[in-house]
Order: C-alpha cells, then structure tokens, then sequence
C-alpha cells in the first residue's frame, strides 16, 4: 500500500485557532481531549489529526466544513 505524501491537510488544532477558539495551544489541547470536538459526526481527542477538504469539525454546537483553501 502507497501513501500520497503530497496530500494536503490542516491539523485540528490549527483548525480549532483559525475558528475563533480561545485560548494557548496548551487550552486547546485540552479542549481536544475532553472529548467536546467531532469531526465528521465522531468525537476526536487526537491534538494533530489531520483534517482534508471536505471534513466536518462541530464544536460547541456549530459545524464548520474545511475548505480547500485552509489546507495546504
């Protein structure tokens, strides 16, 4: 099995900033872990998982979809 290196992403973390979410990258992280994040329907605790062009993140009761442009 091959893997795209090339494949463009934005890690949720980054994603969470870029939203709006306050706070240090530390309050972040936590906000992760604590289980208050889904992406596409699913709760995520994994500070670095990497979101594509198309993925759903709902946080606090507000979906947001990634966009093409955010990833790179």
């Amino acid at each position: 099995m091959t893997q795209d290196i090339s494949a463009k992403y934005i890690e949720l973390n980054t994603f969470l900033r870029i939203i709006g979410v306050e706070g240090t990258g530390g309050q972040i992280k936590l906000i992760i872990r604590s289980g208050s994040v889904k992406v596409n329907g699913e709760i995520e605790t994994r500070n670095k998982r990497k979101l594509h062009a198309g993925d759903i993140v709902e946080y606090l009761g507000k979906k947001h979809e990634i966009g093409e442009k955010l990833i790179r």
